[in-house]
């Protein structure tokens, strides 16, 4: 008999990673793509853009994902995936109890935030703050 994983949206632990091309990027290099990532990340939005990837980040700043990855593993301290959907979801939680944003429906604050799908927005969500969307709407409302 196998044990049914306690976690809902089948969300694994992140795993510790030592890549050695992380190691090869030059200080100065990953000061300058640090900032012009969260210049593209954040003052841009890019985030709300459900098909942005680390290859269209790269081709933006005329590097290659390698060092995007390093970059960001080193700087943010997390992968590409999780800062994107970390700052999705910090906008989420902001118009899930926001009273304009009152009327629309959950996913759809999910699709306007960048998510390409309920179940991604779901997962993500539940990763980052521990509870639902839908859960956080109603604590946050009443």
């Amino acid at each position: 008999m196998t044990e049914k994983s306690s976690t809902p949206y089948n969300i694994r632990e992140k795993q510790e990673k030592n890549a050695a091309y992380r190691s090869l990027i030059r200080a100065e290099l990953a000061d300058e793509l640090y900032e012009k990532i969260l210049n593209i990340i954040i003052i841009e939005k890019r985030y709300r853009d459900k098909d942005f990837s680390a290859k269209e980040l790269a081709k933006i700043l005329n590097t290659n994902t390698r060092y995007i990855s390093a970059v960001i593993n080193s700087r943010f301290n997390t992968n590409f995936s999780c800062l994107i959907n970390e700052y999705r979801i910090k906008e989420a939680m902001h118009k899930l109890t926001d009273k304009r944003y009152s009327d629309m429906s959950i996913e759809s604050i999910g699709a306007m935030v960048g998510f390409a799908n309920r179940q991604s927005f779901y997962a993500s969500f539940y990763r980052i703050m521990g509870e639902t969307p839908n859960h956080y709407r109603k604590r946050h409302t009443t």
